[in-house]
């Protein structure tokens, strides 16, 4: 006999499925095409961001509690950007110039395995997981994320050429420690949000809310000024943005543009 929990993941997955067919898909992705599963002989050819530039901030979320699932997200071993070497050399180039401008990029996720989007959708199902609602989605019921478009499947992250990622001045800040059981709300002022030594964005990272949307014009002026450096500064680099999340960049010539794959995070995926 199938499931609850197995029939609830089931509707989701369709339901999604209609989200990126109307135009739209969540957890940081643009449309996405129906994926072909990798031949277990390809070697997607993963590289370890901080190998090919160290000067580029990395605070991967999903490796940790501090993401709106509330822990460690299936398939994250390690907290590592791993991304395919021709994303890699054209973030470390957005580097140089992002430096140049006194300023540092910071990745919060890269490289994302299929699992861990079904590791979403799972969540997605269980509405008493709610435990980061106050900090994530604070206007946004639960069992709406997926109807939203917040979260979906496929995931662009899946083929490696994929970021999410924000600026960061120069020195950068000391990063306050997370407090357990302060909830701020993404969509709050900046000084009020949950701590992280970026700079004034409009919104937390993963905020789902419309004023995540790059241009949205119900943020302030300095929080719209750092969207349009931080676009700036990827589209020069040969990334393409995506309108509903500021986060959100895909390496315009990614080598594999039809392919997801399911390697975990870990330093043995790379090479």
């Amino acid at each position: 006999m199938t499931s609850p929990r197995t029939l609830a993941r089931v509707g989701l997955t369709v339901t999604a499925t209609l989200a990126l067919v109307a135009g739209g898909c969540g957890g940081g992705d643009e449309r996405e095409p129906t994926p072909s599963p990798p031949s277990p002989s390809v070697s997607p050819g993963f590289v370890v961001l901080s190998d090919v530039d160290d000067r580029i901030l990395t605070d991967i979320r999903y490796a940790t509690a501090d993401n709106f699932v509330g822990r460690r997200v299936d398939g994250y071993q390690e907290p590592l950007c791993l991304l395919t070497a021709r994303a890699a050399e054209a973030l470390r180039r957005v580097q140089d110039a992002a430096l140049a401008a006194g300023r540092s990029l910071k990745v919060y996720d890269c490289y994302r395995p299929r699992r861990a989007t079904d590791d979403f959708l799972d969540w997605a199902a269980q509405p008493a997981q709610d435990a980061m609602k106050a900090e994530f989605y604070p206007r946004v019921p639960k069992t709406e994320l997926v109807d939203r478009g917040y979260l979906g499947a496929p995931s662009a992250h899946s083929r490696g050429s994929t970021v999410d990622l924000t600026l960061v001045d120069v020195p950068p800040p000391e990063r306050a420690p997370v407090e357990p059981g302060r909830p701020l709300a993404c969509t709050a002022p900046y000084a009020r949000r949950s701590a992280d030594n970026s700079v004034d964005m409009g919104t937390g990272f993963d905020c789902f809310d419309p004023l995540s949307h790059t241009d949205s014009d119900r943020v302030g002026p300095i929080a719209r000024q750092n969207r349009r450096q931080l676009r700036h500064l990827m589209t020069e680099g040969g990334f393409v943005g995506y309108d509903r999340e500021w986060w959100h960049f895909r390496y315009r010539d990614e080598p594999w543009p039809d392919t997801y794959f399911d390697l975990p995070v870990t330093r043995s995926s790379a090479g």
